[in-house]
């Protein structure tokens, strides 16, 4: 892709409402553009972030033995009342009536709905075992929108659902979707925390969250760096219970929650199957969430400087950047062009082909954050060299004509 013919519109200096460190970026490097107060356009740098990231959970869910489906965003009322979460949601859950007198909702989650499917499909205990997951947009009205896409009304999540016939297939699977999780956010380039947790209004008998260290967590935890023990702060505890090391207070962000529901879905919803005997037996189920969009800021809230953004190599929109610094140079254009055309077949490259000041040029280049970049100019292409560096690492003076061989052996 060419930089001239790119819908990327940089920023200089960030809105005010912007708050933390990832939405300030995410506005200035043109990944998004708010349309009201809590929801938001992702433009083309940003949703080919958001792409990657959901190829890595389709991937690595897949890989699983988990199948991918998708499920309506508008949802019966009914459905809730007969859960008992109706109440629960309160003001959160986005409601109207259709023309038809239907007392509809916008899914906040999806619950409900997948024990309907379920409910309607199986008979027997042969049909189990199975995990179902989508990746869609849910829509909640947040009291506060906060952070950009970390608390939004309307966001991307990730939601997985497991049925079994007993506890010991739930904690099976509940095992699985746990290192599916571990591998999903080491792939998105992600320190990340693990810990019990409190179910609330999801219910269920035991969870997990999935947390990040980060300056803008709403979230804090106490954590041991020794033997990585994690708890959610509430109780006063100074030192491990494991190991006797002191703790460590950080602010977190939740990414994921995995929780083990049990039967309180399927037995309100009547989801059930016949056991070997002939028995109805409750289905026993298991629900797995990552919030995909806000997978976006979490990456960005670990991986920055001052500059910009430095994208984990996995979810970067591209690959490399290209910057001839002075494009009315003929032989600078031409060394960008055959570098251009040698490496596109192969990896994402965007070239930056704008007749802009170098200066311009090379604070956007650290401001999206694209891992690798080669800087062409005036002075080294007369040496017969060109810049390649890592974003934030040292800059090495490379043979032009051994340029396309390293990058490929690099990226």
């Amino acid at each position: 892709m060419r930089w001239s013919e790119a819908f990327i519109s940089t920023l200089k200096e960030a809105p005010e409402q912007a708050e933390s460190a990832s939405h300030k970026l995410m506005l200035r490097s043109g990944l998004i553009r708010m349309l009201i107060s809590g929801v938001y356009s992702y433009l083309p740098l940003g949703f080919k972030v958001l792409r990657n990231i959901e190829n890595i959970i389709r991937d690595e869910m897949d890989n699983s033995g988990a199948q991918e489906l998708l499920l309506p965003g508008l949802q019966p009322v009914d459905l809730w009342l007969r859960s008992g979460r109706d109440d629960l949601m309160g003001q959160t859950m986005i409601r109207f009536e259709d023309r038809r007198g239907r007392k509809i909702c916008l899914g906040p989650t999806h619950e409900e709905v997948i024990t309907e499917v379920v409910r309607n499909q199986v008979r027997s205990y042969k049909q189990l075992p199975f995990i179902l997951y989508q990746i869609q947009t849910k829509y909640r009205d947040e009291i506060r929108p906060r952070f950009g896409v970390i608390r939004s009304c309307e966001f991307i999540m990730k939601d997985a659902y497991s049925f079994d016939i007993d506890k010991e297939g739930l904690d099976k699977n509940y095992k699985k979707m746990f290192e599916a999780y571990k591998n999903i956010f080491s792939r998105c380039g992600l320190s990340f925390l693990t810990t019990e947790a409190d179910s609330g209004v999801m219910g269920g008998d035991e969870s997990n969250e999935f947390m990040i260290p980060a300056e803008s967590g709403e979230d804090r935890v106490v954590h041991c760096p020794n033997c990585d023990f994690t708890k959610i702060k509430g109780e006063n505890l100074l030192h491990c219970p494991n190991c006797k090391k002191k703790l460590e207070e950080k602010t977190v962000i939740e990414v994921g929650h995995i929780f083990k529901l049990g039967t309180k879905y399927s037995e309100s919803l009547g989801a059930s199957f016949a056991a070997g005997n002939g028995e109805l037996k409750p289905i026993v189920m298991g629900c797995y969430g990552i919030g995909v969009s806000r997978l976006i800021a979490a990456i960005i809230e670990q991986n920055h400087d001052q500059s910009g953004i430095i994208w984990p190599k996995e979810v970067s929109p591209y690959d490399l950047l290209i910057s001839p610094l002075n494009v009315s140079n003929i032989e600078v254009k031409e060394a960008a062009e055959k570098l251009y055309n040698g490496l596109s077949l192969k990896f994402k490259v965007l070239l930056d082909d704008r007749d802009e000041r170098p200066g311009a040029k090379l604070k956007d280049a650290d401001l999206i954050g694209i891992p690798l970049r080669v800087i062409i100019g005036e002075k080294n292409l007369k040496e017969k060299k060109v810049e390649l560096s890592r974003r934030g690492q040292d800059v090495e003076l490379i043979d032009a004509d051994k340029i396309i061989e390293i990058i490929k052996a690099k990226a």
